[in-house]
């Protein structure tokens, strides 16, 4: 009992002391006259706890539990608390630094809101039901770059800030929708073509079968939505413009090289793209140096960019890779009569040709354009010629009325007009719109510069060719990949 006592003295002193202390301090605070700046903390009195020193130690515990909690509110709220140096007033210490967000743009909220439905494996909805609000997945944005004979880097960089390239950019919405909406038909179609494509398969059923889902894709719509040119399937040697005709039985085997070329378009507005498909992987090094060298063009590539320059840096990745087949070493050369082009509505080659060897012509890009950046590389002469049966034809873009004396040739025509318009067609697809016995009405049209052919280009025999291709734009703020996804 007399211990409890005299704790209780003791305690009473202290408070008592303390309120002396206060007060004192409030005394010198009203002489001095800045009692405004100074704050009396009033204690309020508690039970006193049977263990000396709790007290002290719960308040401390509250405080830091108080102060924890507004850190992590100032956190959520994206605000700093600037604790201050020791000795600063309360005003200052609560001063707060607000951290600035980053905001992405409209266009890149809308695309990542994603589809509103999920697709179905194998594909079946619509990539236009998938996106609704038309808000379709933007491309890879990369600023332009600057042209090597340019000393100005600042119009290059400057773009993606300019507000008047901005404003031109909000102007062409709709068509870059469109040529969203099919590079990603293009992206769910090749993506699910790569989980089944296998040897044993015939190219024929390989070609319809990735053709019907493409069709799927886009919603096939006469001339307003389809497909662009026919598939191309090209094997080993053979590089390019080779699509199965009807009764071709060939078989895709463990040691071919395909490249699979096909294209979407919305509006004529067209998606160009390709991939090289191997299933030995002695080809590797043969794909690998294709990619690289296609990325390196699309790197290049860009507002008043020289055409020649593209090709230079092509040629230079390429031949920097070797490939060894069968105990031999071969360069990996560029096709140089291949070349990548520019592409218009309704015209997948529109006049300008994107080289793959230096030495081409000093035409430059221009902002707008629509480009197909795609490279061919070959373990051959780095040539094609034209081989084969043909199975490509497109009728020519410029050609004007011309008479016809062979009803077959009037008859075919008037289907391609309907079917194809100016985009490329195969016989299958004549087939397919119910033509019969066309050969010689085809013929007529070629002979007469309606119909363009374009058989299959080939390297010499027994060696190997592989291609990659994306379609890009050169908007006014930044250059786009429009057809560029996770697999290449």
């Amino acid at each position: 009992m007399s211990l409890e006592t005299e704790s209780k003295e003791q305690l009473k002193e202290k408070l008592e002391s303390g309120e002396e202390e206060e007060e004192e301090i409030s005394n010198v605070a009203s002489t001095d006259g800045t009692t405004a700046a100074k704050k009396k903390k009033k204690k309020k009195k508690k039970p006193a706890s049977t263990t000396p020193g709790a007290e002290t130690t719960s308040e401390v515990a509250s405080g830091v539990e108080k102060l924890t909690v507004k850190e992590g509110e100032n956190e959520e709220d994206g605000e700093e608390v600037d604790e201050g140096a020791p000795g600063e007033t309360g005003e200052a210490k609560k001063k707060k630094k607000k951290k600035p967000k980053k905001k992405a743009s409209g266009e890149q909220q809308e695309a990542q809101k994603g589809p509103v439905k999920k697709q179905t494996d194998p594909p079946s909805i619509p990539v236009c039901e998938l996106y609704p609000d038309g808000n379709f997945p933007i491309g890879e944005i990369c600023e332009h770059p600057k042209p090597r004979d340019s000393l100005d880097n600042t119009l290059a960089l400057n773009r993606m800030t300019s507000e008047e390239k901005k404003a031109l950019d909000v102007a062409h919405t709709e068509y870059y929708k469109d040529l969203r909406q099919a590079a990603e038909a293009h992206r769910q179609t090749r993506k699910w073509v790569m989980s089944w494509i296998k040897p044993g398969m015939k190219m024929i059923d390989i070609c319809e079968k990735l053709e019907d889902c493409s069709r799927k894709m886009i919603k096939e719509n006469g001339l307003s939505a389809g497909l662009a040119f026919p598939t191309g399937c090209s094997l080993n040697n053979c590089a390019a413009h080779y699509t199965p005709n009807a009764g071709d039985e060939t078989v895709l085997t463990y040691d071919d090289v395909c490249k699979i070329d096909f294209g979407t378009h919305v509006n004529g507005h067209i998606i160009d793209c390709a991939f090289t498909v191997s299933f030995n992987p002695k080809y590797d090094k043969l794909k690998e140096a294709v990619r690289a060298a296609t990325n390196a063009g699309i790197k290049e590539a860009g507002i008043d960019v020289r055409l020649c320059d593209i090709g230079e840096t092509v040629q230079e990745v390429m031949e920097s890779y070797e490939i060894d087949l069968d105990g031999k070493t071969y360069q990996i050369k560029p096709i140089r009569n291949l070349n990548g082009h520019s592409v218009a509505p309704y015209r997948i080659h529109a006049g300008k040709s994107v080289p793959i060897v230096k030495g081409a012509e000093a035409t430059r890009m221009e902002e707008g354009e629509l480009y197909a950046i795609e490279t061919f590389g070959s373990t051959g002469k780095g040539v094609v010629h034209d081989d084969m049966e043909c199975s490509h034809y497109m009728k020519n873009f410029d050609v004007g009325h011309v008479p016809l004396r062979l009803p077959k040739a009037k008859s075919l025509l008037n289907t391609i007009n309907k079917h194809f318009g100016t985009l490329a067609f195969c016989r299958r697809w004549l087939d397919r719109a119910g033509e019969t016995k066309y050969l010689m009405g085809l013929k007529n049209l070629c002979d007469m510069g309606i119909v363009d052919p374009y058989p299959p280009l080939c390297d010499i025999k027994g060696c190997y060719t592989a291609q990659y291709e994306h379609t890009i734009l050169l908007r006014p703020t930044c250059k786009e990949v429009l057809s560029r996804g996770d697999d290449y």
